[in-house]
């Protein structure tokens, strides 16, 4: 961890029970920061506690639901305890047919997405408070997609698992650069940036496609190959470009982080440059416009 002091930081990290997001935890925790893990299952929860270690707890989040997202910001605001660095790493991966969330909206763009921009928007205060690191999970799918699918955002008409996957994802870098502008613009303090694993074996090559079933082909072959080091790496190897981005006084606002290697699929923490379907600022404020009318939140 390249962060020079990190002993008296809070942070909050999705998906902290399993994962990279449980890598990330603990290796944020080792260095001496208190961490924080909102997940959806609380018996995960508690368990991965015990991995973490440190200065480590759990609150419930679940991000296919507004209401429950709304729940956690409320519970930390009341807390009052300025957030030093947020990881918005939680993440479904191509569920075989169509879900929603408990709010209607695509399961992939609602959780992936929408859930931390709406959570990001009610902890603001905290945010600011801390002038916090905000390191936002994007992926190499999103390079996939050539733009977001405004005349169907939601993927009513001809669900398709990778493309929805795919906007899910430039949709979280869209939202990671435009916070950075947005607050360089504003005086918020807040250091945005977004960074992305390569490919890692993780346990979402198989709770996506086969919805926690049993293993896919995918999954297989992930494991497989991920003792090679290369084209898949392990947790260790894929958590490092988030805890880059998220904890190195090297890493800058607005920029994107992923593995150096061949590809950028494996390999050590670098910038790279934004994918070309992300750079267009006025694409990223009509997206920000939109998801707050979508999820009903405001950044005052």
């Amino acid at each position: 961890m390249d962060e020079t002091n990190p002993r008296g930081k809070l942070a909050v990290v999705t998906g902290g029970s399993d994962g990279i997001g449980l890598g990330l935890a603990r290796s944020l925790a080792r260095a001496g920061v208190e961490v924080i893990i909102p997940v959806r299952n609380a018996a995960k929860g508690q368990a991965a506690l015990e991995r973490i270690g440190g200065r480590s707890s759990v609150r419930t989040l679940d991000l296919a639901s507004l209401a429950s997202v709304a729940a956690l910001a409320d519970r930390l605001n009341d807390e009052g305890r300025p957030i030093d660095i947020l990881v918005n790493n939680a993440a479904v991966m191509t569920p075989p047919t169509r879900h929603t969330t408990a709010d209607g909206f695509e399961l992939q763009f609602g959780t992936n997405y929408l859930g931390h921009f709406s959570l990001v928007a009610r902890i603001l205060p905290l945010l600011i408070a801390g002038r916090a690191r905000v390191t936002t999970q994007s992926a190499l799918a999103a390079a996939l997609a050539r733009r977001m699918n405004w005349a169907d955002l939601q993927f009513e008409h001809g669900y398709k698992p990778w493309p929805a996957y795919s906007q899910s994802k430039l949709a979280t870098m869209l939202f990671g650069l435009e916070l950075d502008r947005r607050s360089r613009a504003n005086g918020w303090g807040i250091t945005s940036n977004v960074a992305h694993p390569g490919l890692t074996q993780t346990n979402l090559q198989k709770a996506g496609p086969t919805m926690g079933g049993a293993r896919s082909q995918f999954d297989a072959a992930f494991r497989l190959l991920a003792p090679l080091g290369w084209p898949v790496q392990r947790i260790e190897g894929g958590l490092r470009p988030a805890l880059h981005a998220a904890t190195s006084p090297a890493a800058e606002g607005g920029r994107f982080y992923g593995p150096r290697g061949l590809g950028h699929l494996t390999g050590a923490a670098g910038e790279e440059r934004v994918y070309r379907s992300a750079r267009a600022p006025e694409e990223a404020a009509r997206l920000w416009d939109v998801s707050c009318e979508l999820a009903g939140v405001t950044f005052a």
